[in-house]
């Protein structure tokens, strides 16, 4: 009877948890997360050294975003801004400080961007967990799109071949 009362205790205990806590981002994935980079694209495959540093500055709706590449054992930073738009909505841009400002939506611990550049498209994915996170990047070339037609509507739909993925898991240090 005793061991029946002490598990019903547990239970009840473990009952009153939260189901999950609630993270704030960035705030609390604030840190430097360090990893191998991994880049599939038409050349082969390859494996090179990433950081990622997300940090506060002294205002409450501006962070330091850097990237770090490591290239033939040299750091490559690219000191990005993420800025907030909207933090109830999930709306950040991302500023790359040289007039290039790209949207980027938070959304189940994610940070997406969508955007194009010279002929390119590419999708950014950075999913955040306790300690680590999932950085990639996934390019399409628009010059191979391919134009199909339902047979019932004749909605167009245009795809894009992936040219490149670029996947890394990124440990909080």
């Amino acid at each position: 009877m005793k061991y029946i009362i002490c598990f019903l205790f547990t239970i009840v205990g473990f009952s009153q948890q939260p189901d999950s806590i609630v993270k704030q981002f960035p705030e609390d994935y604030l840190g430097i997360y360090k990893g191998k980079l991994e880049i599939d694209n038409p050349r082969g495959k390859q494996s090179i050294d990433m950081e990622f540093h997300l940090k506060a500055t002294d205002s409450s709706h501006v962070f330091n975003y850097t990237l770090v590449y490591v290239i033939n054992g040299k750091p490559s930073p690219r000191n990005y801004t993420l800025k907030v738009v909207d933090k109830e909505k999930g709306l950040f841009v991302v500023d790359e400080n040289n007039g290039i400002i790209l949207d980027a939506k938070y959304v189940n611990n994610t940070l997406y961007s969508v955007f194009e550049v010279q002929g390119s498209l590419l999708i950014t994915t950075e999913r955040f967990f306790d300690d680590y996170m999932i950085f990639e990047i996934v390019v399409m070339g628009k010059e191979n799109k391919k134009t199909t037609l339902a047979t019932e509507d004749n909605t167009e739909v245009i795809s894009y071949p992936i040219s490149t993925t670029q996947t890394a898991k990124l440990i909080k240090q």
